[in-house]
């Protein structure tokens, strides 16, 4: 277990870190370099709006690699998923910017963040369900949240890449060419990956299954389609709040508040690397007092504090900022340190990574994709307190809470195998 489990995070990191490059990427320096025609908010919301197409490039990924996964074994969705980001990353470090080749550069940049998203639509279902199944039920939202801390270690080794050349270089060099190193890196770390995960084991209860379905989206959307939506629904307010406090704020201080670069990545770092360190804690009361009771908890701490969290960041001040995503950031890991047990259980094995990987996809739509759209525009139109953004992210917070409410309690059960609980 700990080197299955240690394979899934570090692969789960690499593809995420893929994916956070390009969200800070797109909140510092993309809109001048990619739509150089718009005006400085309306850049940044263009370069927003590529970074939401990998949240609805998602779902698809997890449609087509979770019939891979459902079909053929949880193993291979691994190996493909983490290539295709990877590739797709580095191409993204190599696109000329708009004055250079015109339109077709943010027309390359959107191609390729779709090819991203895709990717990483397939890692998550792959790397929990691998995980999941091997563990024993007692302790499996303990070892399943292992890749869960894979997207803190994304996260922080994206930031950490370009907090490194934003202070090691001017802001014209990191305009010219130090944004794309990031990019390249992402190589390296693939390749590294792949090697980790060379060695991995299929999952044991993948291979007891004899009735493979045919086309696991057609079963599932026929008879569990109400557990899919609502399963989106609850985890819509986690995507929402992780993506406001770290890609949104980035470009809310730095661009209304006039907060340093460096000082406001370092901020969101340390907040991100406590979210990491908390994860397995987390998930062990996930597997003592059960998932569902979790993620009730995560999920109202998230509706009382969106709006106090954006009063401290529109303070400006270091430590206040630093607390206020703090809050909001241990308020999401407490959901979603068990959501990688939790929404395996609730599907039967033959279509588990369909259905969990969807769920989980489509949540990121709600939640993810349009939130720093949104959140920039409302925070446009406000005073220097964004108090429309702490209404609009209480709003989906409240949404959230209503379909973790109406989702059934998965306690682990004295079974070999993950067994679902609900239909």
């Amino acid at each position: 277990m700990p080197r299955l489990a240690a394979a899934s995070l570090v692969g789960t990191a690499i593809e995420f870190y893929d994916f956070f490059v390009y969200g800070t990427a797109a909140a510092l320096v993309l809109g001048p370099l990619f739509f150089p025609t718009f005006s400085p908010v309306a850049g940044t919301l263009a370069a927003f709006g590529t970074f939401g197409v990998g949240f609805v490039a998602r779902p698809l990924g997890s449609v087509l690699f979770g019939h891979l996964g459902d079909r053929r074994g949880r193993r291979p969705v691994l190996v493909a998923s983490l290539l295709l980001t990877g590739a797709s990353t580095v191409a993204v470090g190599c696109v000329p910017t708009y004055g250079a080749i015109g339109v077709a550069a943010p027309v390359l940049l959107l191609v390729l963040r779709f090819l991203q998203g895709l990717g990483l639509g397939g890692e998550w279902g792959g790397a929990v369900l691998l995980t999941a199944e091997h563990a024993p039920p007692g302790r499996r939202a303990l070892w399943s949240s292992f890749p869960q801390v894979g997207p803190a270690l994304g996260f922080v080794l994206a930031n950490g890449v370009i907090l490194a050349l934003s202070a090691s270089l001017s802001d014209a060099q990191f305009a010219q060419w130090g944004w794309r190193v990031p990019f390249w890196a992402a190589g390296v770390l693939a390749l590294a990956g792949l090697w980790l995960r060379s060695s991995l084991t299929e999952s044991p209860r993948f291979l007891e299954i004899d009735d493979h379905a045919r086309v696991p989206l057609v079963e599932v959307v026929r008879h569990h389609g109400r557990l899919v939506l609502l399963t989106a629904g609850a985890l819509a307010v986690g995507y929402a709040v992780f993506y406001a406090v770290t890609t949104w704020s980035l470009a809310y201080a730095t661009e209304r508040l006039g907060v340093s670069r460096t000082v406001m990545l370092t901020c969101v770092m340390a907040a991100v690397v406590v979210k990491g360190a908390l994860t397995p804690l987390m998930a062990l009361l996930g597997d003592r007092y059960g998932r569902r009771c979790l993620c009730l908890v995560g999920c109202t701490a998230c509706a009382l504090w969106m709006l106090p969290m954006v009063a401290l960041l529109a303070t400006g001040e270091p430590l206040l900022m630093f607390l206020g995503i703090l809050g909001a950031l241990v308020a999401f890991i407490t959901m979603f340190a068990v959501v990688a047990a939790y929404l395996p259980e609730l599907y039967e094995a033959r279509l588990r990574c369909t259905g969990a990987a969807v769920g989980y996809n489509l949540g990121g739509v709600l939640g993810g994709a349009l939130t720093p759209i949104v959140a920039t525009e409302l925070a446009a139109h406000g005073g220097r307190v964004p108090w429309g953004v702490g209404v609009y992210l209480t709003g989906i917070a409240l949404l959230s809470l209503v379909c973790f409410a109406l989702l059934p309690e998965t306690r682990p059960v004295p079974a070999a195998a993950v067994e679902p609980v609900a239909g």
